[in-house]
């Protein structure tokens, strides 16, 4: 294969390029005490730690050098880490932004100039049909010739979501030498592209996107669905066959919900 003739540019990357990614967890709890006990579960399981540990990997990943990080755990719940980066020694000139799906933690694929990286988590539940969700939103930005979208790979493998949406945008243009704007420094067609095979066969996925503006959406659900993987604190043997379809009915409304972005129809059955 014939190797892609390098861009030449009049001075320093200006594009941004911005990867926002919001994951959701979906349970069922039957009691108060249980939506307690699932949003502190929750909050252990992501903790400021954890999550601080995650986007050192995606740092990793993308070849930053971590400068500052700042990190809370908030009462009664959720957690939040920012990260302030900047780039390594250069290891390659050869920058892969090929839509291929990027590695895990394990190998270094880039570098980038400045920018940062961050995540927010929110646990909430619904005040009177027993279903609990949790969110995390992370950001991804960089600014200079690597995608952060070479970091999307590993963090869909570092959750288990039951929907994951993911946007992308690139900002800004930069110039080649002879002083022409370049809006965009690399070919996309999907984020999909960007994703390995393994995840592909387990979500449905659609896609919203804006060419001409370099934005690029795509939205993901689990396409098997076991209600006792939903059961927090009781087990499918413990309900009646009525109280199973009532909650699996529940479950499905909430992650269409979440999946579509829009609120259905009771009527609607799943």
């Amino acid at each position: 294969m014939a190797k892609k003739k390098k861009l030449k540019l009049h001075g320093f990357n200006n594009l941004t390029k911005t990867l926002s990614f919001n994951i959701y967890d979906v349970a069922y709890t039957a009691s108060k005490a249980q939506q307690q006990e699932y949003i502190e579960y929750i909050d252990e399981e992501y903790n400021a730690k954890r999550l601080t540990n995650i986007l050192t990997d995606v740092s990793n990943i993308i070849g930053a050098s971590i400068l500052n990080i700042a990190h809370e755990d908030y009462e009664p719940q959720g957690a939040s880490v920012t990260m302030l980066i900047a780039e390594e020694p250069v290891m390659s000139e050869d920058i892969d932004n090929r839509e291929t799906p990027g590695p895990l933690p394990e190998a270094v694929v880039g570098h980038l100039d400045k920018s940062h990286i961050t995540v927010h988590t929110y646990p909430e539940y619904h005040p009177e049909n027993g279903i609990s969700t949790f969110r995390a939103d992370i950001d991804v930005s960089t600014c200079g010739r690597i995608s952060p979208l070479k970091a999307l790979n590993y963090l869909v493998h570092s959750f288990e979501s039951d929907i994951v949406t993911m946007d992308y945008r690139v900002r800004g243009f930069t110039r080649n030498v002879k002083g022409g704007k370049l809006f965009i420094d690399h070919n996309i067609n999907s984020i999909q592209n960007f994703v390995s095979r393994d995840i592909k066969n387990l979500y449905e996925m659609i896609d919203v996107n804006v060419y001409q503006e370099n934005i690029f959406h795509t939205k993901m659900m689990l396409k098997a669905f076991e209600v006792n993987n939903y059961l927090f604190g009781i087990q499918n043997d413990d309900l009646t066959g009525k109280q199973e379809r009532i909650i699996s009915e529940n479950l499905r409304r909430e992650m269409a919900e979440i999946f579509y972005g829009r609120n259905l129809k009771k009527s609607m059955k799943f």
